[in-house]
Parts: structure tokens; sequence; C-alpha cells
């Protein structure tokens, strides 16, 4: 298995890093709703769902997960 000869030193790293950042969000202003979305992402505007500036699901609302299994043991 390969092993450094050398240390590296704290400048030599940093520069490595100079390139590992992040880059911001792809945002957009829906010409339709005039609401700030992600590009390419369904948006929720007041209770109806919005993709492609077009309403998707009129009255959206998030699907619940299912509700945990009875687990007390009264199985009788």
């Amino acid at each position: 298995m390969a092993h450094p000869k050398r240390r590296t030193s704290s400048a030599v790293r940093d520069k490595r890093r100079t390139h590992y950042k992040l880059t911001p969000k792809a945002v957009t202003l829906c010409p339709n709703t005039g609401e700030l979305h992600l590009r390419h992402k369904a948006y929720v505007v007041d209770g109806d769902l919005y993709h492609n500036g077009q309403l998707a699901i009129k009255n959206y609302s998030k699907v619940s997960s299912a509700p945990a299994a009875d687990t007390t043991g009264d199985d009788e």
C-alpha cells in the first residue's frame, strides 16, 4: 500500500482545496405565479402544485406516512 514520503503541508493542502466549493442553486421566478422555485422541480403555491409554470394538481396535500402498526402486544 502506498504511503506519502513527506507530510503534506497546510499550504499545499489548502491550495489543492481551493476548487472545492459550493455552487448556488438554480432559482427561477415563475411567470404565472410570481413564485421563486428551484428549476426543474414542482412547487406548491396556495395549496396547488405547479410544474413548468402550469397547474399540475389542484388542492395538493402531501401524502403522510402510514400509521405505525400497533406494537402493544394485545393481539388477542
